[in-house]
């Protein structure tokens, strides 16, 4: 499953008091805003933005599991967006339920937007292995 997308962009700098709200030196706010303004475009609707010490959390309306995508600044002038769930599978109430093509539906919408904005470039999804790793 794509769930993680780096990019590199100089569209979303940090907001100066954002060292306030995340941990130093960790920013993705901009991102996050851009990105909740843009997915109901897509037919996802977002149910609040909030940060997290990693950056982050734009968290989307889905009855059937939480969903949400992560956002923050990687490496030097890079930033990384992952979705969660990021397994073909969550449990609920002992029942699996599928999550694959949510993800995937929402892992189509972030790419779409990103690259039709002008405002990424150098998209890359990591392979599983990697999205295994962290």
């Amino acid at each position: 499953m794509r769930t993680h997308l780096e990019f590199l962009s100089n569209a979303f700098p940090r907001y100066l008091d954002e060292d306030e709200e995340v941990n130093p030196g960790v920013y993705g706010k901009r991102l996050a805003e851009f990105l909740a303004a843009q997915l109901p475009r897509h037919g996802f609707s977002v149910s609040e933005k909030f940060a997290e010490d990693w950056g982050w959390c734009i968290m989307l309306q889905n009855d059937a599991f939480p969903l949400w995508i992560g956002c923050a600044n990687y490496g030097k002038g890079g930033f990384l967006c992952f979705i969660e769930p990021s397994k073909p599978y969550v449990r609920r109430w002992l029942k699996r339920i599928p999550t694959t093509e949510t993800v995937k539906r929402l892992a189509d919408a972030l790419e779409e937007t990103l690259r039709e904005s002008g405002k990424a470039h150098d998209l890359r999804w990591w392979s599983a292995a990697e999205s295994d790793r962290v």
